[in-house]
Formats: structure tokens, sequence, C-alpha cells
């Protein structure tokens, strides 16, 4: 569904535009003020597609949609023709989020990055363009049109520290404007030359400045920016309400700009420096070593939101040594592995579902946006994560072999090759056009090895019954399923059909919920053991109630104290309210997983509501493996 079939979904089941006094959005979720919530259908939201779930408290109607809310809200604001608001602060998913304080650190540095890395991705591929229209004879160096261009792309990464300024103030929540004056000191001309002069610096006549180079640095402005944002809190708090307008800003700059030149600058260029150093060691030594370990867990490094420490490693590496060995070369070659691994299990499936999502998932993966495919398909089969593993490392091998570096930022992949082309500033150290002919093969390689290995272990993994039959085109429709009276009970999984003697679980040993019979499951499809209509489908996929034609109610429950996996290893193929057929597949149990947390799979039929409580229903084959559909009453 895309976000603007989801935002009409929801605008028509909140009562429509009509009754929406005002909408915003926060980090996870649409926030409504309804003229009337009784008009919400909330049932229906809670299964649309793309809803996480649906709060209604504090005065306002919340969907939970996840990351991809800001995207939902614009169509929700366009559909409606509702005013546009900025993000508001979200406590409550804040006291939810229990990532760790690495990642959650690592997420906001990257935050801080990620409005910036647009600009620099332009400009780099402008330098691209030109040193590619240089070797072509069209553009000459020292032209007046060559030195309007090259500030175009220099101007970026030279003033990066008051781009970095503006989103780092937002970051950590205080004036853009005293922060981008902040950002200006440390590359203002006077200062500069300030602190390339031969005698020592001091500010006040007694506080040491250290000298050292500003421009185009990234970890500085950060420090200096976050020091001052406490500043800025502090004199919120303290200056009376007459002079704040201009006290807060007064003190914030000076004492933010004191400590940024004396301490934190002079500390972050030394990091800074210590991180070129190390990686330029590093290029120099062994370079295979980086590109391939990237390309080899790149998607680990996503899935656990660590990939966001390479962002800052990558654009401190383009906007001082103007080149990267670091980050782009090795998640280029992951990413377009992991498309290739996707691609590869569509082309293998049988399921049409799978074919369509892993074709346009995979083909988003060449060109740089890895997610869809990770957790759409690689992810949920697992075999072409391990695909992707395996093409990404070859691939990042071979760069790092042949020395291959990016000069230009932009999302890995095969849309920014065009940043491998050696600019102006490079050619000195060596790197030529066959930089860009190396990373095109390492490219190549990536994709057929992944593809290679994802279109093998597919037919390992079927041989090893680890897919689902549906994949295989292996599963029978609804049509084909023999027909059942109604008031027979079928097999509702294949395996031992026992009773109550040898059941694990003490309440349905004890039938309290009524008369109980339970099979030890061998695969994970569930099926309806009778003709009727589901009543209840749970959430957690775990269990499932439905009532038989003759009006007999039953409940089936899959696996024992399985509701504490939350969800986790249940695929439910049916809805609340779905008329099924004796037979039809239900509910895609992964066993290995219940297993693996310590649970029984036995699954269990309990007659809740039996036409004649005096008598129990008379059932056959105890003790017997049973299939599917297997009738089991006479």
């Amino acid at each position: 569904m895309s976000y603007k079939e989801l935002a009409a979904k929801i605008l028509e089941n909140v009562g429509g535009k009509e009754n929406v006094s005002g909408v915003v959005h926060c980090a996870t979720r649409l926030r409504f003020t309804l003229k009337d919530a009784s008009l919400a259908n909330t049932d229906v939201l809670k299964k649309t597609k793309g809803v996480l779930s649906v709060v209604n408290a504090g005065g306002q109607y919340q969907i939970v949609i996840g990351p991809d809310v800001p995207q939902v809200y614009q169509e929700v604001v366009q559909l409606g023709g509702f005013e546009s608001s900025a993000p508001v602060d979200d406590p409550e998913a804040e006291k939810a989020d229990n990532r760790s304080r690495l990642s959650k650190i690592l997420e906001g540095i990257a935050s801080i990055f990620q409005p910036v890395i647009p600009a620099i991705t332009g400009a780099g591929l402008l330098k691209a363009i030109m040193a590619l229209l240089s070797v072509i004879g069209v553009l000459k160096s020292g032209t007046q049109t060559y030195i309007i261009l090259n500030a175009m792309a220099d101007a970026a990464f030279y003033f990066l520290p008051i781009l970095l300024a503006a989103s780092a103030a937002r970051k950590f929540k205080c004036n853009q404007g005293t922060a981008m004056a902040l950002a200006g000191l440390l590359i203002y001309p006077a200062f500069i030359t300030l602190l390339g002069g031969e005698d020592p610096v001091k500010f006040l006549g007694f506080l040491p400045v250290t000298k050292a180079t500003y421009a185009s640095s990234v970890i500085p402005i950060i420090l200096g920016v976050w020091f001052m944002s406490y500043v800025e809190k502090l004199m919120q708090k303290i200056s009376p309400k007459a002079i704040k307008f201009f006290s807060v800003p007064l003190v914030s700059l000076f004492v933010g700009g004191t400590v940024t030149i004396v301490l934190l600058g002079p500390i972050g260029a030394w990091v800074s420096n210590l991180i070129n150093a190390f990686f330029k060691w590093l290029n120099e030594t062994a370079p295979w070593i980086v590109p391939t370990i990237v390309g080899i867990f790149s998607p680990l490094l996503v899935m656990t939101g660590t990939h966001y420490g390479l962002i800052p490693i990558g654009t401190q590496n383009l906007a001082t040594a103007k080149w990267d060995t670091v980050v782009g070369p090795g998640m280029l070659v992951s990413n377009v592995a992991q498309g290739a691994a996707g691609l590869a299990a569509g082309l293998r499936s049988k399921n049409p579902d799978t074919k369509q999502l892993a074709g346009s998932a995979g083909l988003t993966a060449l060109l740089g946006i890895t997610e869809p495919v990770l957790y759409g398909i690689n992810l949920k089969f697992t075999f072409p994560l391990y695909a992707a593993m395996i093409g990404g490392g070859v691939g990042g091998l071979f760069l790092g072999i042949t020395r291959v570096a990016r000069f230009a930022g932009g999302s890995p992949g095969l849309l920014v090759l065009p940043a491998y082309i050696p600019t102006e500033e490079v050619t000195p150290l060596g790197y030529t056009m066959m930089n860009l002919v190396f990373a095109i093969i390492g490219v190549i390689i990536a994709i057929v090895v992944a593809f290679i290995a994802s279109y093998i272990l597919f037919g390992v993994y079927a041989r090893k019954g680890k897919i689902d039959p549906e994949e295989l085109g292996e599963t029978a429709a609804p049509a084909a399923l023999p027909k059942t009276e109604d008031g027979a009970i079928v097999a509702f999984a294949d395996g031992e059909f026992i009773g109550p003697d040898k059941m694990v679980d003490e309440m349905f040993k004890s039938e309290a919920m009524g008369q109980t019979v339970a099979i030890e499951p061998t695969n994970g499809t569930i099926v309806a053991p009778a003709n009727g209509v589901l009543e209840m489908v749970f959430e957690t996929g775990h269990a499932f109630g439905m009532r038989m034609a003759d009006g007999t109610g039953l409940l089936i429950h899959i696996g024992v104290d399985t509701v504490n996996l939350k969800g986790k290893g249940f695929k439910t193929l049916k809805k609340q309210g779905d008329k099924v057929a004796a037979g039809e597949p239900i509910v895609k149990a992964d066993l290995k997983t219940i297993k693996d947390a310590g649970y029984s799979a036995q699954t269990m039929l309990v007659i809740t509501e039996p036409l004649d409580d005096a008598r129990p229903v008379d059932f056959i084959n105890f003790g017997t493996k049973v299939e599917k559909g297997h009738k089991l009453t006479k």
C-alpha cells in the first residue's frame, strides 16, 4: 500500500476530513483532533496494513505509523486540505524507546548529518561531473566557468560547519541562528588568519587558543553546539523575561564561543585528525580489510542501527581528505548484493506476493535503499541474507585490493557510481579513471556472487524443508480441499493426535475450558478444524476461535504459553469474520521459533460451546499420525 493509499484509508476511517479539526505528527504517530471520536472506525484502522496501533487518549486520536509517519502525514495533509505543521515532541515514544544507549547515540549523530547529506552529495557529484568533463576536454581548469563550478562544489564542504550547526541545533533543541553564528566564528577569515600566524593566540589575554583548521571540519562544531545548547537552556531559566530576548543569545554565543575555541574545538580537531590518521594508516597497511568487513556485515549493522556510526566517518573523510575508502565502497557492494540476493529469491519463489515484493525491493536496493529488501525478503527467508553477506564480502575484498575510493557522497548504489570518478584534488594522489572501472567491476562481482548464492541456497533450504510450501507453489487452494460435511471435525495440523492424558499444559489437560484434544504438530501449517466462520483471530497469531456451521464453538491454541512470544513466529492467513472450510490454512507457525523459546508446540482444540452439554464429541484415531483435513469424528 502506498503512502497516498494509506492516508486515504486513514482519512476515511477517522470519519472523513470533515470530522478532522486538526492533525499533527510526532516521531511515530499521526495525532488527530476529531470533532466526534465516535465516528472513527478503530477496529478497521487497527487491521489496516501500515498501521501499527491506534490510541485514543489525551484528547487526541493517535494512529501509530512508525518511522514512515512524515510521508503519510504529508499525504494526509494534501488529501484533507489541512494546514501543514512541524513535528511535535513524542514523550510517550521516547519512554517506550528500548534501544541501547549506543544505538541512540549513533542515530542521534546520524540525524545531525542526514539533512546535510543532500548538499554534500550534490556538491560531490558536481565535482565528479567536472572531473569527467575535464578528462574528455570539454571543461578546462582555470577558466571562469571552471572557477564558478568549483565554487559551487566546494562551498558545501568549506562551509560544512555552518550546515552542521543548523542541523545540530535542531537535534539539541537550541536556536539555529546562534548555532550558525558560532560556526561562522570557526571559519571567519580574520580568525583563520590569526590562527595561522606564528605568534601564540590568547583570548582575553590569558585563555590559550589552540591553532587548528576548522574549515570543512565536522566534530568541533557538533561539540560546540552541544555545549551551547546547555548554556542557552540555563539562560532561558534564569534570565528575567524583560531582557531574555538579547541576554540569552548574547551569553550563549559568548560562553559557547569561548569554550569552543579554547577547549571543545581543539579536542574535536584532534579527534578528527586521529580518525583521519588511523584510516590513512589502515588504507596504506591493509586496504582490503575495511571494505571487506563493511561489505559482509553492513546488513547486520543496519539491523542493529550501528550503521549510523559510519556516516560521520565517511562525511569526515570526504570533507577533509577528499576521498573515502571506509563507508562508500563497502556499503556500495553490500547494498547491490542485498538487491541481487532478494531478486534471486523472488525469481525462484512461486508465491506472487513474494515475487512482487522481491522485484520492487530488490531494484530499490540496487539503487541504494536496502531496508525494504532487508526486512521484507532477506531476513524473512534468511538464506538471501547469507547470500548478500557473501556477495558483499567478495565485492568488498576486490574493491579493497584495488584500493577503490569514492570522492562524493550519496546513498551507496548504482546511481552514485559517478562518485568514483577522481576529482582534480585527488589525481595527485595517484587516482585515475581505473578507480571507476574497478568500482564497476566490484559491483558486478557482488551482484553475480550474491545472486548465484541466493539462487542455490533457495534449493538447499527447500530440500531441507525450511521454506514454506506456498513459496514452492505447493499450497493447495481452498477450492481443492475435500468437502467436509457440516458438524464434522478434521485434523487441524499434521502430527500425532492425542487426548488430555498426554497434554503438557495442566489447564488444557484439566479440560477446564471444555472438551479438549491436541496434536503434536510436525509442521507449522494450522488449518480450520471444521466448516464455519472465524469469530476471533488473536493479534499475536497464537490462537483463533471459530463457530461451526451447526453453532458449535471451537478454539485452537497453538503451543503452550506462546502468547509470551507476542506474535513472533506466527503469521495469520485469515482474519476475523472470514468464512472458512475445514482444512483451510489459518495460521503459519514457526515451530523452531516456538521450541527455541522453550515452549511446547503442542496445539490444542477446545470445544468451548458444544451443542449438547451432556454429551462429549466422539473423537477417533487417538494415538495415531494424522494429516491436515483427516476426519477426527465419527
